[in-house]
């Protein structure tokens, strides 16, 4: 295959122009006039494009289009002098043809029309944003939208030649994460995989099969083997049954392992196009099932995709999906999107490395090229580690943001139009910086080709810059992938940590309840000896073994987490091993913010990056993300503590009883009575009707769902039932004899000693008096949890949480913006809702300090008004005062619908808020986090006595 430079291309295109300057007619000229264009660029027209190619119109007669290279180029063809707008006309006519009859993949995105002197060249994807399907770019056309054509005569062609940069499959395309062709891409593949499987393959083979696969479907569309080399090996040296397609292709992939690859063959070859590859991609011999014409048919339309429309970067996203649901749930499989990853890698390194290329360019001492080249070789320099690195997507963008960097640096030393060197000599960024670990082998070799792919683009993009084409195959370099569990693996195996610069993942997020055994004793070894280790996520593992990694290094760490190690009883835990046995300081925080995935089906984490490193600096920086806001809002932090806000580097330990003066909480009651203690409306209906007497015994049931909706439940509450009362009750006694037997079968001791009791609650805390009800759960929609005070008579279960004999002082203080603050981030969260605790948020709560009797009185009057407004809004069920109309009642949750809360009730928190400030300081909050941060100084001012004992 010939592989030509720019210059060669210029050269071949003014002999080109030079040969054709004399042709005229159509009918006689046309095809070797287009046969020698394709030649220009090195391609054999037959093998990729065909002449007259059919389509029906609107009336269902034959129409032939002039020249088809499907999926890329349209030529309509006219005679010298013509009018080329009906030329223009006759070519779109022929797109709107292509899409009323579906062929989608044979859509072009080029049109090409001319009269031998003349051309004009439109791309119908100049201004849309990445990746646009092709349905969708014609249905754009058919709309109307505006397509820039560009315009040139014949004998200026060898000045407009990289406009058909196409032709070597080095289009640049603008890529988008929501781009529909990465689900076409994805579809495809499972339909091929599906083919494959279903054919009894070995599911190893199988892998490294469909990993080779998509490197040649890349390749033939990409620039590295000639355009559609691959297809039409399929097509025309396999049979049609697909018998011999697995012996075809183990001849193929001996051949692309075969340094005899990079001889020049003639184009009649069966191996003509294709190129010696390297790098131990085609190396082993796979052992095949007996293909079949289905598998052939399945290949082949994977073939008739555009396969340069999808960017390395989302590369093993495409195969998420190829594995089960439950596989990917047991390997806690995520695809971070681009996006994600990009904020990973900018905070980490990026944007210092960036500032640092500025500084360097910018100096105009006598150092400057000195400057500059040592810049360059410390972009050779660095090394990087992923020990969760899946299909290689952080290191591929990485690897790509150094080579852009590299192209930039290049270009300040030796020009823009690099003409003297060989421009291949000048790059020193290559893959074999990245390496990585990885649990499962197909996504090791998916990493690899990734990293591969992306190298070809970015060489591409080099040579587009200046004006060299060239590539790197035969590999020489590759990327270091281990495959391995990285919890049972020094990860000096992979990358000493002398050579390391940076580490960044995306680990694991599984939960404590989908952890296999395997997973279980990874737990168990890396947190071995850690008390109450057994709560934290599987993701924490790698904040351990990257803490051991970087011990006594300048090494910078970022990983992407689920939010709960920043929230809750897993701060404590996590964070005190980290800050006191291995000194880990937090440089930057991304807080709580919605994950992206480009994986199918899209998976509902809500996840926080942190980077840190086993020493301080100065820029530390923290990222917030607001609601619907497009982008974050960064701000400097002295120091970032593990609840990702400034503060010192402190943790919030499970407390039994509060931290300052306030009336203790508990939870609610547990029934432990699989259901039968407890009645829907309907239930307590018909009890009534069957056990009249059981009216006394049956009491309001209210957990968060309930209370903040409020739902009616009913629970048997029988403290108080004699013996002769229950007896009265053959209802009520088949309901407690169905709790004995349900706890006397239970597994648990304390189960089954509750069976002698089984008429009670399995634990009773239930309060004699008034309380304040806090719900355990409740979305972080609303600006407050809502609160109230409940009668002794409502039964509360372990969803609520109870504060006996509060006083309205200590409801403004809870319903405050104050504690809001300090719920939102402290608290833990259940996906994104918060989940209040005892043991963390209440008792660790700072109240605040000597509140004089008249500012006491002050907040117990505003409090007094929420409630009044309140039961105004309709809250009949969980104020003071009844309500006469129940059916007019509001839940809380409707009254705390930010979109529907009455104003005279927003009016008065906000004067409950500004009071409680106050308390706090003098000085108005300007925001959360300021409100967080003075709560956090005031929890450490408050624990140094308790230290000091």
């Amino acid at each position: 295959m010939p592989h030509l430079s720019w210059h060669e291309v210029r050269d071949r295109a003014i002999r080109f122009s030079r040969d054709h300057a004399g042709d005229r007619s159509e009918s006689a000229e046309k095809q070797t006039f287009w046969n020698e264009f394709f030649y220009v660029f090195g391609l054999r027209r037959a093998s990729l494009a065909s002449f007259e190619e059919n389509v029906r119109n609107l009336k269902g007669n034959k129409g032939a289009i002039d020249l088809l290279w499907k999926g890329r180029l349209l030529v309509e063809h006219k005679s010298f002098g013509e009018d080329l707008a009906l030329a223009e006309t006759q070519a779109f006519t022929y797109i709107e043809d292509l899409t009323r009859e579906q062929r989608w993949e044979e859509i072009p995105r080029f049109v090409l029309v001319s009269d031998f002197a003349r051309f004009v060249l439109y791309d119908l994807e100049p201004a849309e944003p990445a990746g646009e399907s092709s349905k969708q770019h014609d249905l754009a056309l058919l709309e109307g939208r505006t397509i820039a054509p560009h315009h040139f005569v014949l004998a200026e062609f060898p000045h407009h030649v990289r406009h058909f940069a196409f032709m070597l499959g080095q289009t640049r395309v603008r890529l988008d994460p929501e781009d529909p062709a990465n689900e076409k891409a994805y579809q495809r593949m499972c339909e091929l995989h599906d083919a494959l499987n279903a054919g009894g393959f070995d599911p190893h083979d199988l892998e490294r099969l469909l990993v080779r696969i998509l490197f040649c479907l890349f390749a033939e569309d990409t620039g590295i083997f000639a355009p559609d080399a691959f297809t039409q090996f399929i097509r025309s040296q396999t049979r049609e049954d697909g018998a011999d397609l697995g012996a075809r292709l183990n001849e193929l992939f001996d051949w692309l392992n075969d340094p005899r690859a990079d001889e020049t063959l003639a184009d009649t070859d069966q191996f003509y196009g294709f190129r010696y590859v390297n790098g131990a991609l085609f190396q082993a011999p796979l052992r095949f099932a007996r293909f079949d014409r289905r598998m052939r048919d399945a290949l082949l339309f994977c073939c008739d995709f555009q396969w340069a429309r999808i960017s390395p970067a989302v590369f093993g996203s495409l195969f998420q999906g190829v594995m089960e649901d439950r596989a990917r749930r047991q390997q806690g499989a995520h695809y971070t999107s681009e996006r994600d990853i990009m904020k990973v890698l900018r905070s980490l390194f990026l944007d210092e490395l960036r500032a640092e290329w500025e500084r360097r360019r910018a100096n105009r001492s006598s150092r400057r090229r000195t400057e500059i080249e040592g810049f360059h070789e410390k972009l050779r320099s660095l090394r990087f580690l992923d020990p969760a690195c899946g299909c290689g997507n952080f290191l591929v963008l990485a690897y790509r943001e150094l080579r852009t960097l590299e192209i930039e640096v290049i270009r300040t030393l030796h020009g823009a139009q690099q003409q003297v060197l060989d421009v291949r000599h000048l790059l020193k960024v290559d893959v074999d910086q990245f390496h990585g670990i990885e649990y499962s082998e197909w996504p090791v070799r998916i990493a690899e080709v990734a990293l591969w792919l992306m190298d070809h683009q970015m060489n591409a993009l080099a040579a587009e810059a200046f004006g060299q084409s060239f590539d790197r195959l035969p590999l020489r370099s590759s990327p270091h992938i281990v495959h391995g569990n990285a919890l049972r693996l020094d990860w000096n195996e992979a990358l000493p940590r002398e050579q390391c610069a940076c580490v960044m993942s995306n680990p694991p997020f599984i939960g404590k309840a989908f952890r296999n055994p395997e997973q279980r004793a990874d737990m168990a070894l890396v947190w071995d000896g850690v008390k109450g280790a057994g709560v934290l996520d599987y993701v924490t593992c790698w904040y351990v073994k990257a803490a051991r990694y970087i011990q006594g290094t300048r090494i910078a760490v970022a990983f992407v987490s689920t939010n709960s190690i920043s929230q809750g009883e897993q701060v404590g835990i996590l964070w005190g091993e980290l800050f006191q046995r291995f000194h880990l300081k937090i440089h930057f925080a991304h807080r709580t913010f919605a994950w992206a995935s480009e994986s199918r089906g899209k998976a509902h984490v809500h996840v926080v990056i942190i980077g840190f490193g086993a020493f301080d600096r100065a820029d530390k920086r923290i990222f917030d993300y607001e609601p619907r806001a497009a982008e974050p809002t960064e701000s400097v932090a002295s120091n970032i503590n593990p609840f990702l806000v400034e503060g010192a580097d402190i943790v919030l330990t499970k407390r039994t009883t509060p931290l300052c003066a306030a009336p203790a909480i508990s939870f609610g009651s547990m029934a432990n009575d699989g259901g039968c203690l407890i009645l829907s409306p309907q239930e307590r209906a018909e009890l009534l009707r069957e056990a009249p007497a059981a009216q006394p015994f049956i009491r309001p049931y209210t957990g968060s769902e309930e209370f903040i909706h409020g739902i009616d439940r009913y629970c048997l509450w029988l403290v108080d039932a004699t013996a002769a009362q229950l007896r009265e009750m053959p209802a009520v006694l088949r309901r407690v004899d169905a709790v004995r037997k349900l706890r006397s079968a239970s597994r648990r001791p304390t189960t089954q000693a509750l069976a002698r009791t089984p008429s009670l609650f399995g634990e009773i805390r239930q309060p004699a008096e008034s309380y304040l009800a806090i719900p355990k759960t409740s979305s972080e929609g609303r600006t407050y949890i809502p609160i109230a005070f409940v009668r002794p008579t409502v039964i509360a279960n372990t969803e609520l949480f109870t504060i006996p004999g509060a006083s309205m002082f200590d409801f403004g203080i809870l319903t405050s913006r104050m504690h809001m603050a300090w719920v939102r981030h402290v608290c833990g969260r259940l996906e994104s809702r918060f989940r209040y605790s005892a043991g963390i948020v209440y008792n660790n709560f700072p109240w605040p300090q000597n509140v004089s009797p008249a500012h006491k009185e002050k907040i117990q009057e505003l409090a007094a008004r929420v409630i009044e407004l309140r039961i105004k809004a309709g809250d009949g069920r969980h104020g003071f005062l009844p309500v006469r109309d129940k059916s007019r009642a509001s839940a809380l949750a409707d009254i705390y619908d930010p979109l529907v809360t009455p104003r005279d009730l927003q009016r008065a928190h906000n004067a409950l808020n500004r009071a409680v400030d106050r308390r706090y300081r003098a000085q108005p909050f300007r925001s959360d986090r300021e409100r967080v941060e003075h709560l956090f100084r005031l929890y450490e001012q408050l624990i140094a006595p308790l230290l000091a004992e």
